[in-house]
C-alpha cells in the first residue's frame, strides 16, 4: 500500500464520526447571574456506536442532547452531525392524547414530508418494528407505560429512518434522554432488549442519557462520565463485554461498581 493510500485511509478513518462536539460550552443567562451548564466538552461518537452519558443530576446531560438535536445553540464551541438525520426521544412519551397511536406516527411522518398515501403503511411498519402491530387505533391512555415508550421510540424512528422515497444516504442519530427511567424493572429490562435489537437492525448511532449505571453498562459500547455542574467529560469507560448482556450479570455488576465508585468520587469532589 502506497503512502498516499495509507494517508487517505487514515483521513477517512478520522472522518468517520457521526457526532462531534468540539469545545462545547453552554451558559444560561448572562453576566453575574449566568449559569454554566456545560464547560468545554469535546466528544466524538462513531457511526453505529452506542454511547451512554452518566453524571449527577444537573450536570448538563439533557442540555447536551438538546444541543446535538439543534433545539438550542452552544455558547461556545461547535457541534457537527455531518448532516445526519437526528431525533430526540424524551423522558416522557409526550404523545398527543387526542390522536391514535397510528395518528401520532403519521404526524411525525408528515413532518418528514412522507406523502399522505404512504403514511399509514409506514406507520404500520414502524409499529411492527417495536412489536405493537394491532394497536394502531388505540389512544395513548389505553396503553401501558412501556407501550407508550415503544410508540415514542417508533415516532423517533419515523423522523430519522429512510424509506424508498427519502433515502438520502445519511446516517441516523438517535438521542435518548432517560427514556426508561420511570418504568418498572421488568419493563425496562424488556425495552433494553428492544432498543438493542432496533439499534442493530437499523444501524443507528445512539447517544443515551441515564442515571442508572448498570443500564449504561448493559447497553453501551462506551460510558462517558460527566462532572457535576458545569458538565465536563472526566472519564470514559469502554464496555467490551460480549452481547447480549444481562443487567444482573456479574460482569455488568463489576464494571458498574467501578464506574459508580468514580461517579461517587466526582460528586463528592464537587460537594453535590
Amino acid at each position: 500500500m502506497s503512502q498516499a493510500t495509507t494517508a487517505a485511509s487514515s483521513r477517512a478513518a478520522a472522518d468517520a464520526v457521526a457526532v462531534r462536539l468540539s469545545g462545547v460550552s453552554k451558559a444560561f443567562g448572562s453576566g453575574n447571574a449566568a449559569l454554566l451548564a456545560l464547560d468545554n466538552v469535546s466528544l466524538q461518537v462513531a457511526p453505529g456506536e452506542f454511547v451512554c452519558l452518566l453524571g449527577a443530576s444537573g450536570c448538563g446531560k439533557s442540555t447536551l442532547l438538546n444541543l446535538v438535536a439543534d433545539l438550542d445553540k452552544p455558547t461556545a464551541g461547535t457541534i457537527d452531525t455531518g448532516g445526519a438525520r437526528v431525533a430526540l426521544m424524551f423522558q416522557e412519551p409526550a404523545l398527543f392524547p387526542w390522536l391514535t397511536v397510528s395518528g401520532n406516527l403519521e404526524l411525525a411522518l408528515r413532518q418528514r414530508g412522507v406523502p399522505k398515501a404512504q403514511r399509514r403503511k409506514r406507520a404500520a411498519e414502524l409499529l411492527a418494528s417495536v412489536h405493537l402491530s394491532g394497536f394502531e387505533k388505540k389512544r395513548p391512555h389505553q396503553l401501558s407505560g412501556g407501550m407508550r415508550q415503544r410508540v415514542a421510540l417508533a415516532r423517533a424512528l419515523a423522523l430519522t429512518v429512510p424509506d424508498e422515497n427519502h433515502d438520502d444516504g445519511k446516517g441516523t442519530v438517535l438521542l435518548m434522554d432517560e427514556p426508561f427511567g420511570a418504568l418498572d424493572a421488568m419493563t425496562r429490562d424488556l425495552l433494553h432488549d428492544e432498543i438493542e435489537r432496533i439499534w442493530r437492525e437499523r444501524d443507528l448511532t445512539v447517544l443515551f442519557v441515564t442515571h442508572n449505571v448498570r443500564e449504561a453498562v448493559r447497553l453501551g459500547d462506551r460510558v462517558v462520565l460527566l462532572s457535576s455542574r458545569p458538565g465536563r467529560v472526566v472519564e470514559e469507560f469502554p464496555v467490551t463485554l460480549e452481547r447480549p448482556r444481562r443487567i444482573d450479570s456479574p460482569e455488568v455488576a463489576a464494571l458498574a461498581a467501578t464506574i459508580t465508585d468514580r461517579l461517587r468520587e466526582e460528586v463528592s469532589r464537587h460537594g453535590s
